[in-house]
């Protein structure tokens, strides 16, 4: 064989040989695990803290707490510490004082359904507690549990100038059921709320509406009316349209839920309706005077008043409204 094609022979076995050990090498590189450092997860106790503002007499709930972890140097004995608290047992109870959004909670800050003090915590700023008397057909046959919202209602016997006649008021509406009889939460068993018979109902009002159901009870028989939970946001919504609630320029989101939160919360008073006995059957007296039938044998409609009644005057009479004063006005037969 040529020297010459010898020497070009052997080149190219090296080169070959080369190249193969090149790429074993690439691929066995690739194909070994890359070791990295694991990061160490931070140790030390874990204490419950309040997640947003929770303002004195917020009822706790699951969303208002968690454990994060806390310097150890800074825990106290008052703290809830995981593994040593149980957070469903908080569940339910009451912020004794305000606690801020990542604040931890003190065992001093929360009191407990039948732990004195309790109803005090319960109650918002400036108001108060009144309790009346209901029955199974009062009180909407026990389906009325603490935390529900009803509307009082007043029924009475009124003399006019004639005979005396029937008639029943919305007087009060969102008003906030505190406890039933001595319950101060739903009676449960075996995860199924118990429905019993209430004579009693404790509710939070202003000390003015507190003084307007003392005066009630006096005047004639108190019935409850439950609310949906649909009603007080779309109460507020109309609030809003009206201007009635103003959320200031500015505001931060935590100052604008709570302005809403004490809107919706807040117990109304006055823009009352009511009912006649006259209203209800033709043979019943309206105002006082001789019950009439319209030709066709129905009484015609009457709007419900948006406020006070002036005069009660007997035989046929128009409803003269304004702004917010109902007048009756008797009319020449």
């Amino acid at each position: 064989m040529d020297k010459k094609k010898l020497i070009l022979l052997v080149v190219a076995l090296v080169v070959a040989v080369g190249t193969a050990l090149m790429a074993r090498s690439m691929f066995a590189g690739n194909a070994t695990p890359t070791v990295e450092a694991a990061t160490k997860e931070p140790e030390g106790p874990r204490v419950l803290i309040a997640t947003r503002k929770l303002p004195i007499g917020t009822i706790i709930t699951a969303d208002a707490l968690q454990f994060k972890l806390w310097p150890e140097e800074m825990v106290q004995d008052a703290y809830f510490v995981e593994g040593q608290a149980d957070m469903n047992q908080l569940l339910g109870t009451v912020a004794r004082f305000p606690i801020t959004a990542g604040q931890p909670v003190t065992q001093g800050a929360l009191v407990k359904p039948g732990d004195r003090g309790f109803l005090a915590a319960a109650l918002g700023p400036g108001m108060r507690a009144v309790t009346i008397p209901v029955s199974a057909k009062t009180g909407v046959a026990g389906f009325i549990f603490p935390g529900d919202r009803v509307d009082l209602l007043l029924t009475q016997k009124v003399s006019g100038e004639g005979e005396a006649f029937s008639a029943t008021e919305t007087v009060l509406r969102n008003l906030r059921i505190l406890a039933t009889d001595q319950r101060t939460e739903p009676k449960e068993v075996d995860g199924k709320t118990v429905v019993s018979k209430t004579s009693l109902v404790t509710i939070e009002a202003t000390p003015r509406i507190a003084e307007k159901i003392a005066v009630a009870q006096n005047l004639g028989a108190l019935s409850l009316a439950l609310r949906p939970l649909a009603d007080t946001r779309a109460e507020l919504d109309r609030a809003i349209a009206r201007g009635e609630v103003v959320v200031p320029n500015g505001a931060s989101p935590e100052e604008e839920e709570e302005i809403l939160r004490l809107a919706m919360n807040k117990p109304q008073e006055g823009r009352s309706t009511f009912q006649t006995g006259g209203d209800v059957s033709r043979f019943q007296s309206r105002f006082g005077g001789a019950p009439k039938a319209s030709p066709a044998g129905f009484s015609a409609p009457r709007p419900a008043a948006s406020g006070p009644v002036n005069a009660m005057p007997s035989g046929p009479v128009v409803r003269v409204t304004r702004g917010t004063n109902t007048q009756a006005v008797p009319v020449s037969r």
